[in-house]
């Protein structure tokens, strides 16, 4: 078989024909200089970049800003990208940044707790469960929150937070379990 580019195919004429790049080469290209390249990952990550905050935040004005953000920083420090990971791991990864910079600013003003338009009466299952996931360690919370909304891999999570593979494994273990009882406990009557 010829030598084929990745993100090619060869037509019958055995001239390479262009199927959809993939992440880690349109993040390459955009490093070269392409708008086109940018603006291709935006439209596959926005939505999902979105979603991030909004499972985090009580606030979809203010998810969209941290979205953009990320968006933002990705333009300005291109050349950190390094093809030894994977873009989702790296657009995750600012966006956790953006995420723990926005949480220090609200601890500062401490104004308004997370998580106070939620209510314990609420039927909405959905709620009960972000409710439970608030009332997790930090630490657990996001181990969560990367696996089960962001469906990253144990490797990523390991990647994004700093930790052995295995410390996210326990650490999900028994988030999982503590947000299990905290679900039971909330479906007890009072």
């Amino acid at each position: 078989m010829p030598n084929q580019q990745p993100g090619s195919v060869i037509t019958g004429f055995g001239q390479p024909e262009r199927t959809m790049a993939t992440d880690e080469e349109l993040i390459l290209e955009f490093q070269r200089g392409s708008q086109a390249a940018f603006e291709e990952l935006f439209g596959r990550y926005r939505e999902a970049i979105y979603g991030f905050f909004r499972r985090r935040l009580n606030d979809a004005s203010r998810a969209e800003d941290l979205a953009q953000e990320t968006f933002v920083a990705v333009l300005h420090n291109r050349e950190r990208y390094e093809p030894r990971s994977l873009v989702r791991t790296y657009l995750y990864g600012i966006a956790l940044k953006q995420l723990a910079a926005e949480r220090r600013q609200i601890t500062r003003r401490a104004a308004e707790p997370a998580g106070e338009t939620l209510t314990s009466s609420d039927p909405d299952a959905a709620l009960c469960v972000r409710q439970a996931l608030e009332k997790l360690d930090f630490d657990f919370r996001e181990i969560v929150m990367l696996r089960e909304y962001e469906e990253l891999s144990y490797a990523e999570i390991a990647l994004l937070v700093r930790i052995p593979v295995n410390t996210v494994r326990s650490r999900l273990f028994r988030a999982r379990m503590e947000l299990k009882n905290l679900l039971v406990a909330e479906r007890k009557p009072h």
